[in-house]
């Protein structure tokens, strides 16, 4: 009888710990939620979220549960990370499922994103532990799909950044002399006349009505007075300078027989106290700082006259260096010289491209298109092989060519001739968006502040790297497919359909965004007909569009 009772109490005993070695019960796909559901892409990653809600009376308290997230697609299994759960009894340090109470667990899971994975289920396979023994229990599936609109950002379609020509059409120089005058003098005295800064002002005007290539924009006469003797007499005589700088200019005018001038102006300054200012400050005199500082406090011109006579330590040194410099007329031409048109430039062009300075060649490329533009860089780049330019914008040629081998080497020479060209160091970095090497991309875009094309190559990057806001901030208010799927993949569903209608030339991606936009607002008529639109014109697209999780919920038969 004793023997029957010790055998009854130790069978008692195990059931009240829950079994001596009782294995785990099958796990439930109730006990599972999964966040998304379905998956999507971040970036270029699959990430979820599973949180197992284990209830009571489960979990036995020897066990120790391996959990391991795994991506099933296309006859291809993606494992993530493994998360373990242990019960009460176990020594370890994973979360603690209780067995009377149950408990939560978070398991995460990241995959890297493959195109097959569109059609996939996310399946949680178990392995247990308890004690010396281990075994598997059946796979739970816990979401289905991964929906993959991020990844229609596309670095293809960036524009690279080109190296701008400083072609000028019409390039305006100004040539002057100075004609002097003695102290409170009109005259104009006749070795004034002899200078060479004079006689080669009147050669160039000259010059400038002969050549078909030139034109006098305008000539200026502005006549001066030196600040002393008081504000009326220094009127008297400025103006006095400036009636005859302008008659003797008449004069020299009509005996070279030059009637083109464009506009004849004329101004005197009765005091010229900036010019006054500008030549002490650039003086030796010793006692400068004390004459600016009378410049400074007295705006009067007579207080100033006044108070800078009263130096008399220094006045004697102004009227010997200073003063005399400011009694003068200053004639000024100004003379435009017209670059060559289009057509000259396409004419010198097909005779000899060496003929074009490097401005104008490469102005002339950026007016052609296709295979001719870049034709026409990579003449620039055998005339001028020292310059970046050609070699920069032969690339962007190349990179929309898809020819991004070729495009990435004028790149990479583009920047070795010019270091710190930011149009070659973003075209870089959108060759490195493009090979999906983002931190090489993130240096060099982050180094090309300044280019108008960064915006867009930021944008995608950004998309790229899963952070949608700052994509949208970096597109402003760009009309492109990038932009809009920003917007998409932010929520701002009016204002992705605002920029999508803005595109000037629509693509099929354009109309397949748009049937997006239809599907997440639950209009049947506009996913259909842009999607109808978007297949027509890239056929490729319809095997997308038939896995796409986002049209789950519409029939597209009579469409793809």
């Amino acid at each position: 009888m004793m023997r029957k009772g010790l055998i009854l109490t130790a069978a008692v005993g195990c059931m009240v710990l829950t079994g001596c070695n009782k294995k785990m019960s099958d796990f439930k796909a109730e006990y599972f939620s999964t966040n998304p559901n379905p998956l999507a892409v971040v970036g270029e990653k699959v990430p979820a979220t599973v949180t197992a809600n284990i209830p009571q009376k489960f979990f036995q308290k020897n066990a120790e549960v391996t959990v391991t997230p795994t991506l099933v697609y296309a006859g291809k299994e993606s494992k993530s990370n493994p998360s373990m759960m242990q019960g009460e009894k176990v020594r370890g340090n994973y979360p603690v499922v209780s067995y009377a109470n149950g408990g939560t667990v978070t398991i995460p899971a990241n995959y890297d994103y493959e195109a097959d994975m569109q059609s996939s289920d996310l399946y949680l396979d178990f392995n247990v532990k308890q004690g010396k023994k281990t075994y598997t229990l059946p796979r739970v599936k816990v979401a289905k799909g991964v929906v993959s609109t991020a990844t229609l950002a596309d670095a293809a379609t960036v524009t690279p950044a080109v190296a701008p020509d400083k072609f000028q059409r019409i390039i305006n120089e100004k040539y002057s002399a100075d004609i002097k005058f003695l102290i409170n003098q009109t005259n104009i005295r006749a070795s004034e006349l002899r200078q060479a800064s004079l006689g080669d002002l009147h050669k160039t005007i000259k010059e400038a009505q002969k050549d078909a290539k030139k034109e006098v924009e305008g000539i200026n006469i502005s006549s001066y007075a030196s600040p002393e003797g008081g504000v009326k007499l220094n009127t008297r005589i400025a103006s006095g300078r400036e009636k005859n700088t302008q008659a003797y200019l008449n004069k020299e005018l009509k005996k070279n027989k030059i009637s083109e001038t464009g506009n004849l102006t004329a101004d005197f300054t009765a005091q010229d106290w900036d010019g006054f200012q500008k030549l002490v400050s650039a003086s030796n005199i010793q006692d400068k700082d004390l004459i600016l500082s009378v410049l400074s406090m007295y705006k009067d011109p007579e207080k100033r006259e006044r108070e800078i006579r009263n130096l008399s330590s220094v006045f004697d040194q102004l009227a010997k260096e200073v003063l005399p410099k400011l009694r003068y007329s200053r004639l000024t031409a100004s003379i435009n010289t017209i670059g060559k048109t289009d057509e000259e430039m396409k004419e010198a062009y097909e005779k000899d491209p060496a003929t074009l300075n490097v401005e104008e060649l490469l102005y002339y490329a950026n007016t052609l298109t296709g295979n001719d533009k870049a034709k026409a860089y990579k003449e620039c780049t055998e005339v001028y092989p020292n310059d970046y330019r050609g070699y920069n914008n032969l690339g962007l040629c190349q990179y929309k060519a898809k020819d991004y081998k070729s495009a990435k080497a004028n790149f990479e020479k583009a920047a070795s001739l010019n270091p710190q060209s930011n149009e070659a160091k973003m075209n870089l970095g959108l060759c490195s968006l493009l090979a999906r090497n983002y931190e090489d991309a993130n240096q060099k875009l982050g180094s090309a502040a300044g280019v108008k094309e960064l915006g867009e190559a930021l944008g995608v990057y950004y998309i790229k790297t899963g952070d949608y806001n700052a994509a949208v901030n970096a597109f402003g208010d760009a009309k492109t497919n990038n932009a809009a799927l920003a917007q998409i993949l932010t929520k701002d569903y009016s204002k992705a359909k605002n920029t999508l209608a803005a595109i000037v030339e629509p693509d099929a991606v354009t109309y397949y965004l748009m049937a997006l936009l239809g599907a997440r607002t639950n209009n049947e008529s506009m996913v259909t007909s842009n999607l109808r639109q978007a297949v027509k014109l890239d056929s490729k697209l319809a095997s997308r569009a038939k896995n796409d999780l986002e049209f789950a919920k519409f029939n597209l038969s009579g469409v793809i």
